[in-house]
């Protein structure tokens, strides 16, 4: 399992941030995506997006916020 916590507590409380199309966005929360019966993969949440990967950390989609 990926352990969301020590990949992106850095991005929560310093200076690091994604870049989606050119443009820096903060990180503003995550957690796991489940199916209802186990969990299919996790999301961040940006300034202005919805990241949602799979277990396999790729993206599956993105959606504005």
């Amino acid at each position: 399992m990926i352990r969301l916590d020590e990949r992106f507590s850095t991005y929560l409380n310093g200076t690091k941030t994604f870049l989606i199309d050119d443009v820096r966005q903060k990180v503003r929360g995550y957690g796991y995506r489940c199916d209802g019966s186990s969990i299919i993969g996790y999301y961040v949440i940006t300034d202005d997006w919805r990241l949602n990967y799979d277990n396999n950390e790729q993206l599956v989609f993105k959606e504005e916020i």
